[in-house]
């Protein structure tokens, strides 16, 4: 009820045509925002009870990042005919893909972690140190593997263009085709997900329903009073807009997401915290990245995205942390002082706001990357193969426990 009474007013507003200044605008539709994004995140987990196993993969998917692309798309389509919103739509693209990784991953790891270790020091029992991710989760690092391949070569372009949508995209529908092709397990739900799922099918199924029209139609309605409110804000407070797209925008839209993960660790479900949060920044690192081309068109552009020195620094910086994402989960283990070293880095961006400095960084974050790789270049093969090869993933999970025994 709290969500949808936050959620309401942005569609009276804009349908009374109601003009509101900047802050009262910012905190307003930006509330609706995050309110919206939790409404649609508990649909889509309570909706797992009714819909297919493909279906709901792909929905889910989407939904995850509903209200990122709302806003990021405005940006990108506003920037088709008015070229100074195409700085703001790389700095919320780049900022919401650094926000899952650097402190995302990072949050629901320690999180983890630590509960682990405070309920085996009651139970006497051996010293977690990492999250242990499922076999399953090759079939996402492999599609990020990939993304943040070909995603070194768009800082070389300092664009992004018509081409780099159809591959993005396409690597997307290739991830839906992969996952929809895994056996469909028993959905796992907490808080109000699982209480939707509890109620009789011929409640939950209007009620879910319900949920996604109303979710849907605000975020439609807060996107653009919320964008524009972000950067009039920024300006009359003196503050960087720059910087409230890259970091506010994110932190409300992906708002959900990260509790939920940080539900999951807190209460002992490693692989289910992290492994949420590496989904979504599969679908962001190539559904949202390849929509901006497509949006900028739509909105009037002719022909790529450009990136200026300062976009193109934050573009460089976010493929090598994604690099150094992929490096640390290929073993499918998530120690410890791994998240602590992301989430210092992430801290650290912050002291390095100037293109040259975010270079020096985006090179500490590659040095370390490729050591990890180095060493563990043995679990890349495995991860390609679960990438292309339906069910190798169980073939591995087996071959582990033959090992094992």
């Amino acid at each position: 009820m709290l969500a949808a009474a936050l959620a309401a007013p942005s569609v009276v507003l804009r349908v009374a045509g109601t003009h509101l200044g900047d802050v009262p605008a910012l905190l307003v539709f930006g509330g609706a925002v995050v309110a919206a994004a939790f409404l649609l995140a508990w649909a889509a987990e309570a909706a797992e009870m009714d819909i297919s196993g493909n279906l709901a993969v792909a929905l889910l998917a989407v939904v995850a990042v509903l209200p990122e692309f709302a806003v990021d798309l405005y940006f990108a389509f506003t920037a088709g005919h008015e070229p100074a919103y195409a700085a703001y739509a790389a700095a919320n693209m780049t900022g919401s893909n650094r926000l899952l990784i650097g402190f995302g991953w990072s949050l629901a790891a320690i999180v983890f972690i630590l509960g682990a270790r405070r309920r085996d020091e009651r139970l006497d029992g051996a010293r977690v140190d990492a999250v242990a991710l499922a076999p399953e989760r090759r079939i996402e690092l492999g599609f990020l593997g990939a993304a943040s391949i070909y995603a070194v070569v768009i800082p070389f372009t300092r664009r992004l263009a018509w081409y780099d949508a159809v591959v993005l995209i396409g690597l997307f529908a290739a991830y839906m085709w992969r996952v929809g092709r895994t056996p469909h397990a028993e959905p796992d739900l907490v808080g109000v997900p699982a209480r939707i799922a509890g109620l009789p099918a011929r409640r939950r199924r209007p009620l879910v329903s319900a949920l996604f029209v109303f979710a849907a139609v605000v975020v439609v309605a807060a996107a653009e009073p919320f964008a524009e409110a972000l950067i009039g804000t920024g300006r009359n407070l003196g503050i960087n807009e720059f910087l409230l797209v890259q970091w506010l925008a994110p932190l409300a839209s992906e708002a959900p997401e990260l509790l939920v993960a940080t539900l999951f660790a807190a209460r002992g479900k490693g692989d289910k915290g992290v492994g949420t949060l590496l989904s979504a920044e599969v679908s962001q690192w190539t559904l949202l990245v390849g929509a901006l081309p497509v949006a900028y068109l739509a909105g009037g552009g002719h022909g790529a995205l450009h990136l200026d020195p300062r976009q193109h620094a934050e573009f460089i910086l976010t493929s090598a942390q994604a690099v150094l994402g992929f490096a640390v989960l290929a073993n499918l283990r998530f120690h410890l002082w791994e998240a602590v070293t992301m989430l210092t880095l992430f801290v650290v961006q912050f002291a390095l706001p100037s293109p040259p400095a975010r270079l020096v960084l985006a090179g500490v974050y590659v040095a370390i990357g490729l050591g990890i790789l180095v060493r563990q270049r043995r679990h890349c093969r495995p991860i390609a193969r679960c990438v292309w090869r339906v069910g190798a993933e169980h073939e591995q999970l087996e071959e582990a426990g033959t090992r094992n025994r």
